[in-house]
């Protein structure tokens, strides 16, 4: 009985440290310099994982590898095994990065 009594206190103690830690943790947030393009984008995260949404409409999921004047390697595209991607610059509307964990 008293064995009962010490794993549900511990179970309780638990669940309630990683409910707290969840409502303490900081909340990340990305500082968007204004002056950047996306140029200066792709280049803060080189060797992460980014979407790519091209003018078409089109996204391509993969590592920014390296960051030209006017292209950007992927690697590691998605979907796509063994293949890398050269992508003009001036041709993405947008690039998506992870900022929060989960």
């Amino acid at each position: 009985m008293r064995m009962r009594k010490m794993v549900a206190l511990g179970l309780i103690v638990l669940v309630c440290s990683l409910i707290c830690t969840n409502l303490f943790a900081e909340e990340k947030k990305y500082d968007l310099n204004p002056a950047f393009g996306i140029k200066d984008i792709l280049k803060e995260n080189m060797g992460k994982r980014v979407y790519v949404r091209m003018e078409s409409g089109e996204e391509i999921l993969g590592i920014v590898a390296k960051v030209g004047d006017q292209l950007v390697q992927i690697s590691e595209v998605a979907g796509r095994d063994f293949y890398d991607a050269a992508i003009r610059i001036d041709r993405i509307n947008a690039v998506m990065f992870k900022v929060r964990g989960n």
